[in-house]
C-alpha cells in the first residue's frame, strides 16, 4: 500500500475531490462540515479493481493549520497537487508545494478543479500557471488533469493517473525496523486506545513489542487494522490502525512515535539541510526553528557550520528542546518561530552522514558504512539503528562483515569495531608494547591503565578490545598486564644478582620462605634500574611466590608441593602436623602453607586432614618444573 495526498489552497476542491475518488468525506468532524473548511487530517481508502490500493491523507488547506497539513504531509508518496481552474496558483498552492518539495514526495499529479467552471481558454491558464510554479520542484512535469466533481468529468483519467503513478512507486523498505509516526489518537469501548499513522517503514505484527515515546514505554501489539479490516501484520507504506493496551489516551499525543526498541530518543539530530530560496536570507550560524518531524513539531536551533548560499544540501544540525525519535533519511522541515517562515528541509544522516535518498548500497554497505561512522564499538541494536535495518537482519550480516574483515566482534557485551579501525589501534597497540618491552626487557606486560593512557583511549573500550586481541592470539594477556605474543621477560644481569642475594637460601632451612616486608624494603632501597618491574614479572610468572606473609622461590613451592602430594598419595590423607614434619618447617609457616594449596585447588580440607583434590592426583605426586 502507498499514500496518496493532497494539497492546495483553501477552498480549492481538495476534499470534494477525495469523496468524489472514494466515497468517503475525509471531513469527519462536525465543526468541518459545519463551516465547509478542512481543519484536521482526513483519510479515506481508494481501491482499484485489480488490488492496487493506496490511503489517501486529505490536509487542511488555510495558512491557520499549516501544523495539521505537515503532520499529515510526512507519509505522503504521490501527490494530489489541486488547484481551481477558475482562481489559478493561490498562495497556500505554493506553500504546499514548498513544503512538499522537502518531503518525501515521489510523484505527483496536478488537478485542476471546477472544470465545469471554466471554459477552455481558462482552463489553458490555469495550465500555464502551475506548470510556472511547479517549475524546480516535485510537480514539475508532472501530469495535468481538469476534473469537475460536480459532472464527474476528468475523474476516470485522474483514478487512471493515479493507478499508473502508485504502480510506478517504489516500494518503502519492509525489511527495515518498525517505525510509526502518530497523527492521531482515540479511544473505543471495548477496545482501549487506538493511534494511528502511516507505517513510513518496517514491518509490524499482532504481537510486536514497540516503544511508544514519549513516555518511552515498549508496548505490546494488541491488534491491527487497515481501513477498518483487521490484519494480522502491516507492511511499511500503509495507514494503520494500532490497538495499545495498557496506555490512556492523555498520555500520548500527536507527534509521538511507536517504533522498533532499537531506535532511541535524542535531542541532537545530525541532518542533511537544503535552504529553501526565499528563507535563505534568515538563516544564520544559529538559527531558531520550528522541526516538522514526522507527525510532531519541535522547537529548536539549526546549526549550520555557515549559512548556505545555494539549495545545495550542506552538513547540519538540529538542537530540539524535547527528544524526538527519528529513523536515518528522515525527511524533515524547518520553519522560523515567529512569523513563520518556511526555511528549508532536509534528511535525517544516513550512515556516515549521507543523505539516505542518495544511498541505494545493499545492506552489507550499508551496516559497514554505519559502523565506520561510528567512531565506536556498537551493539547489534545500536548497529540496526544506525543502519535502519532490523536487528535480526544485522545479526545475520555482522557475522559477515566480520569474516570480510570489515569488523571486529568484542564481547562483554557483544559489540562490534569497524574493521579499519581495529586494525589501525592494533598495531597502535602492538607498537606500544614492542617498544615498552624493548626498553624493558623484564616487564611482563604493560597494564590497561598505561596503555589507555599513551593511546589515548577509554580504558572500559580498551579492555574489551585488548581481551579480543588476546582470545584472537594477536597479543598474550596475563595477571592484569598485556604483552606482545612472543615476549618472554628477560631479567639483567645485575637484576639476578640482586634477587639471588635478596632470596639466598638457608640451607638450615631451605624451604622456609623469607619475610615479603623485608624483600620489599630490599627492592624500594636498590638503585639497579628496573627493580621493581623486575620484581613484580617474577611475582607474576610463579618465579617468586606470596603466601601470607612470606615469600617463596618458585623452586621452594615445587619442591613443598612434590612432598606434599607424596605424604598424602602414602597416606590417603595428611595432618598439618604431618606436613609440617614433611617439608621440614615450623606451624608458623606450614598453616599458609597449607591454607594457599587449598585456595589454589590442589589440596581440600576435611576436618583437621587434607586429601588431594581429583585434578591434583592424577599427577601422583609427579615434581613440578621451576
Amino acid at each position: 500500500m502507498h499514500v496518496v495526498g493532497t494539497a492546495g489552497h483553501v477552498d480549492h476542491g481538495k476534499s470534494w475531490l477525495v469523496r468524489a475518488l472514494t466515497g468517503t468525506d475525509p471531513d469527519r468532524l462536525i465543526e468541518e462540515q459545519l463551516r465547509g473548511m478542512t481543519l484536521d487530517l482526513g483519510f479515506a481508502h481508494l481501491r482499484f479493481d485489480d488490488g492496487v490500493e493506496a490511503g489517501i491523507i486529505d490536509v487542511p488547506g488555510h495558512e491557520r493549520y499549516i501544523r495539521n497539513m505537515l503532520a499529515g504531509a510526512a507519509g505522503m508518496e504521490l501527490l494530489l497537487l489541486v488547484v481551481d481552474a477558475s482562481e489559478g496558483v493561490r498562495p497556500q498552492t505554493v506553500e504546499h508545494l514548498a513544503i512538499l518539495d522537502f518531503l518525501d514526495v515521489q510523484r505527483a499529479i496536478v488537478v485542476l478543479t471546477k472544470r465545469d467552471l471554466v471554459d477552455d481558454a481558462r482552463l489553458a491558464a490555469a495550465g500555464d500557471e502551475v506548470r510556472r510554479a511547479t517549475r524546480g520542484t516535485v510537480a514539475q512535469d508532472a501530469p495535468v488533469v481538469a476534473v469537475s466533481t460536480v459532472t464527474g468529468q476528468g475523474l476516470a483519467a485522474l483514478r487512471d493517473a493515479i493507478h499508473t503513478a502508485l504502480i510506478a512507486l517504489p516500494p518503502r523498505a519492509p525489511d527495515a525496523p518498525a517505525f510509526l509516526p502518530i497523527d492521531r489518537v482515540f479511544s473505543r469501548t471495548g477496545a482501549g486506545t487506538i493511534v494511528t499513522g502511516t507505517l513510513m517503514q518496517g514491518t509490524v505484527r499482532v504481537g510486536d513489542t514497540l516503544r511508544l515515546s514519549p513516555p518511552g514505554r515498549e508496548l505490546r501489539i494488541r491488534s491491527l487494522h487497515t481501513f477498518g479490516a483487521a490484519r494480522e501484520a502491516v507492511a511499511a507504506g500503509a495507514r494503520v490502525a494500532v490497538n495499545l493496551p495498557g496506555v490512556e489516551v492523555a498520555e500520548i499525543h500527536r507527534g509521538a512515535v511507536l517504533a522498533d526498541p532499537a531506535f532511541a530518543a535524542t535531542r541532537l539530530v545530525h541532518a542533511r539541510f537544503r535552504a529553501f530560496a526565499d528563507g535563505r536570507a534568515l538563516l544564520k550560524r544559529r538559527t531558531a526553528v520550528r522541526a516538522a518531524l514526522g507527525a510532531g513539531e519541535v522547537l529548536g536551533v539549526l546549526e549550520l557550520g555557515a549559512p548556505p548560499r545555494d539549495d545545495e544540501a550542506v552538513d547540519a544540525m538540529v538542537r530540539l528542546r524535547e527528544p524526538v525519535v527519528t529513523y536515518p533519511g528522515q525527511p524533515f522541515v524547518l520553519r522560523t518561530l515567529s512569523p513563520i517562515v518556511l526555511l528549508g528541509g532536509g534528511r535525517v544522516a544516513a550512515a556516515g552522514g549521507a543523505d539516505a535518498a542518495d544511498a541505494p548500497e545493499a545492506d552489507l554497505d550499508v551496516l559497514a558504512r554505519a559502523l565506520a561512522s561510528s567512531g565506536a564499538a556498537c551493539t547489534p541494536a545500536e548497529l540496526a539503528a544506525r543502519a535502519n535495518l532490523r536487528l535480526e537482519r544485522v545479526e545475520e550480516l555482522a557475522e559477515e562483515l566480520v569474516a570480510r574483515g570489515g569488523a571486529r566482534l568484542l564481547g562483554q557485551p557483544r559489540a562490534y569495531v569497524d574493521g579499519g579501525d581495529a586494525d589501525a589501534l592494533s598495531a597502535r597497540i602492538a607498537a606500544a608494547l614492542a617498544r615498552r618491552e624493548a626498553e624493558a626487557p623484564w616487564i611482563t606486560g604493560v597494564t590497561l591503565q598505561a596503555l589507555a593512557r599513551e593511546l589515548t583511549v577509554d580504558e572500559t573500550f580498551l579492555l574489551r578490545f585488548l581481551r579480543a586481541e588476546a582470545d584472537e592470539g594477536r597479543i598474550s594477556a596475563r595477571g592484569g598486564y598485556f604483552l606482545s605474543s612472543r615476549h618472554v621477560p628477560r631479567l639483567s644481569d645485575e637484576q639476578r644478582a640482586f634477587f639471588a642475594t635478596a632470596l639466598a637460601r638457608d640451607e638450615a632451612a631451605p624451604l622456609t620462605g623469607h619475610p615479603l616486608p623485608g624483600v620489599v624494603a630490599s627492592v624500594r632501597g636498590s638503585r639497579i634500574a628496573g627493580v621493581g618491574a623486575a620484581f613484580e614479572t617474577l611475582v607474576v610468572t610463579g618465579e617468586l611466590v606470596k603466601v601470607g606473609a612470606d615469600l617463596y622461590t618458585g623452586a621452594q613451592m615445587a619442591e613443598i608441593r612434590r612432598r606434599l602430594e607424596t605424604a598424602i598419595v602414602r597416606g590417603g590423607t595428611m595432618t598439618a602436623a604431618q606436613f609440617r614434619d614433611a617439608v621440614g618447617t615450623t606451624r608458623k609457616y606450614a598453616l599458609p602453607l597449607l591454607e594457599w594449596f587449598d585456595a589454589n585447588g590442589i589440596t581440600v580440607r576435611d576436618g583437621d586432614v587434607r586429601r588431594l583434590r581429583a585434578a591434583a592426583r592424577s599427577r601422583e605426586a609427579q615434581p613440578l618444573a621451576e
